[in-house]
C-alpha cells in the first residue's frame, strides 16, 4: 500500500472522533457542491456526486447538510463559486505528488501549496510532470478482521473488481472508476465493512523513503491535509508501516 493509501485509511478512522472531522466536512461539502454544479443534483445520473455522497454518509454527515450543498451546486441556494486546480510536484526523496485544490482565491492557494512543498524540501513542478505516474482507480479497503480473502475475492471479482491486493492488515480492492459503485454495493450487500472507499489516484510504482525523508513526508501530508483549499493529494511514497502506526 502506498503511503497515501495508508494515510487515507488512518484519516478515515480518526475522522469521526477528532477535531479534523470539521475540516473533513468542509472538504466534502465543497466536493458535493462542485459535483452538483458540474453534473446536476441527481446522484443516479451524476457519478461524481454519487461518490461524494458515499464519502459524506460514511462520515455520518447529516442529510440536511449534504442536501443543502447539492442545492448550492445546482443554484437553488446561493453559494461560493470554487475553481478546481491540480498541482504537480516532488516531495522529500523525489516522491511524486499530486495536489487537488478547490479555491475561491487562486493566488492564495498557489502560495500555500508552494510553501508546503518548499518546507518539505520539495518543489512544485510543471503540468504533467508526475500525473503520468498515476492511474485513476476505485479503492475499497477491507480489514482482514472483517472478511477472509477467498470470500472477498469471490464477491468483488464477480461484481467487476480489477484486482485484490493483500496488505499487512487489510485487503485493497481495486476497480475501474466505472465499476466502483457496483463493487462497493456488492461488498455492502454481503455486510462486509469497508474501512475506506473512494475514487483515487494509484501510483504505478513506489518510491521508498525512510528516516528523515519519511518524517518530512508525513509532516508534509499533515500540512496538506490541514489546508482548507486542498481537497485531496496523492503520492507514490513507500514509508514503513511502523511510522504510520505511531500516529
Amino acid at each position: 500500500m502506498s503511503g497515501h493509501s495508508k494515510w487515507s485509511t488512518i484519516k478515515h478512522k480518526k475522522g469521526a472522533t477528532d477535531a479534523k472531522r470539521g475540516k473533513l466536512f468542509t472538504k466534502l461539502i465543497k466536493e458535493i457542491t462542485v459535483a452538483a454544479r458540474m453534473g446536476g443534483g441527481d446522484a443516479e445520473t451524476n457519478p461524481r456526486l454519487r461518490s461524494a455522497l458515499i464519502s459524506a454518509r460514511a462520515q455520518n454527515m447529516p442529510k440536511d447538510t449534504y442536501e443543502r450543498a447539492i442545492k448550492k451546486g445546482t443554484g437553488e441556494l446561493e453559494g461560493v463559486n470554487y475553481e478546481e486546480i491540480l498541482y504537480e510536484g516532488y516531495g522529500p526523496g523525489g516522491v511524486a505528488v499530486l495536489v487537488e485544490c478547490m479555491t475561491d482565491n487562486r493566488n492564495r492557494t498557489i502560495a500555500e501549496v508552494r510553501h508546503a512543498f518548499g518546507k518539505a524540501g520539495g518543489n512544485v513542478g510543471t503540468d504533467g510532470c508526475v500525473a503520468w505516474m498515476f492511474d485513476k482507480k476505485g479503492l475499497i479497503v477491507v480489514n482482514k478482521e472483517d472478511s477472509d480473502e477467498e470470500t472477498l475475492m469471490e464477491i468483488a471479482l464477480d461484481a467487476g473488481a480489477e484486482d485484490i491486493k493483500e496488505e499487512t492488515d487489510s485487503f485493497d480492492v481495486i476497480t475501474e472508476p466505472a465499476d466502483f459503485d457496483a463493487v462497493k454495493d456488492a461488498i455492502d450487500a454481503a455486510e462486509i465493512k469497508s474501512e475506506l472507499a473512494e475514487i483515487t489516484m494509484i501510483p504505478q510504482t513506489l518510491t521508498k523513503i525512510e528516516g528523515k525523508e519519511a518524517e518530512q513526508m508525513i509532516k508534509f501530508m499533515e500540512v496538506l491535509d490541514d489546508s482548507d483549499d486542498v481537497q485531496a493529494f496523492y503520492s507514490n511514497e513507500d514509508i514503513p508501516d511502523e511510522m504510520f502506526d505511531s500516529m
